[in-house]
């Protein structure tokens, strides 16, 4: 498990992390989203020793990092995928990883057939894709086989098949008990990965929550039916218009549009009313939808705008 408590970083006058309190717990994927900007680089940073906090502390199973006595066996992290040098294999690369973290050397070609870089390890690291250096980049992560893994971006460059690769990788570790913690800009497939959200804008955390409950409150009931008879359509909306806080649409197709009922009370009513319904299906905004809502007011990067991220904040 990661441990935040009260996890505060200033660079000069600006606030890149405000303090952050959660724990991101073992045996689940935690997606961690927010604007350009918002501290979560500086965050993971923190995590893995990179930046001192100004306030606070992040722990990882109990200890900063610094304090691993083998780091490599505890947390496997991937901030950076062409953080290596050009003219290094990525083979090289990860047998020096491995030396320096006390692996055996064995390990590394475990990796690279996991990650699907077997064929490609003794070429260049400079002659790599963006999705090959982040295959890279996910092999140094697993190299010590950690409980904790936690990776900035890791489906950047990669084609559909990598994706879909990485989605699985990373949800069969949760299933095994281990820590997983991922940020990503692609909605869509975190909304596909992830069991827990952790969002933050501005450094501040906005949401710590299961992605379920995370869709669920950003979305009112609201559900579809297709009632393909006239009369029985005009019976079920009579019906669902006699309570407070519903509205319904109706289309040529037969389509109804409910706000303010979920499926199993239209469901419920229509049984009630002997309405045949052909579809019926609750209605949920999108993970994008739902984090746009969320975040309107902590985007420091907008059309026309300009402001410095939380990595420029150090430079």
């Amino acid at each position: 498990m990661i441990s935040l408590r009260g996890l505060t970083k200033r660079y000069g006058d600006t606030l890149a992390v405000d303090e952050l309190t959660l724990d991101i717990e073992a045996g689940r994927v935690t997606g961690f989203l927010g604007p350009n900007g918002a501290g979560k680089s500086t965050t993971m940073r923190m995590i893995l020793g990179l930046d001192h906090p100004t306030r606070g502390r992040a722990l990882i199973a109990g200890r900063p990092y610094a304090d691993l006595r083998r780091p490599l066996r505890v947390v496997g992290a991937m901030l950076d995928a062409r953080a290596v040098h050009p003219a290094r294999s990525g083979r090289t690369h990860l047998v020096a990883q491995a030396r320096a973290g006390g692996i055996p050397v064995r390990r590394v070609d475990e990796v690279l057939e996991t990650v699907g870089l077997t064929k490609a390890a003794r070429r260049p690291a400079g002659t790599y894709s963006l999705g090959m250096s982040g295959r890279l980049g996910v092999a140094g992560a697993l190299l010590g086989d950690p409980p904790v893994l936690v990776l900035d971006e890791p489906v950047n460059g990669l084609d559909p098949d990598g994706v879909r690769w990485i989605r699985r990788l990373v949800r069969e570790r949760a299933a095994e008990g281990r820590t997983v913690f991922l940020s990503s800009h692609l909605m869509s497939e975190m909304q596909l990965t992830a069991d827990h959200l952790v969002v933050v804008g501005r450094g501040r955390l906005l949401s710590d929550t299961p992605m379920t409950e995370f869709l669920a409150a950003a979305s009112p009931a609201s559900a579809r039916a297709v009632v393909p008879d006239p009369g029985e359509r005009a019976t079920l909306v009579r019906r669902l218009m006699t309570a407070d806080g519903v509205s319904v649409e109706t289309s040529a197709s037969g389509e109804l549009t409910v706000e303010g009922r979920t499926a199993a009370e239209i469901g419920d009513l229509a049984h009630h009313c002997r309405v045949r319904l052909h579809r019926l299906s609750d209605v949920r905004v999108s993970l994008e939808q739902a984090y746009m809502e969320l975040t309107a007011r902590s985007v420091e990067y907008g059309a026309g705008g300009s402001a410095a991220t939380d990595e420029g904040a150090r430079q």
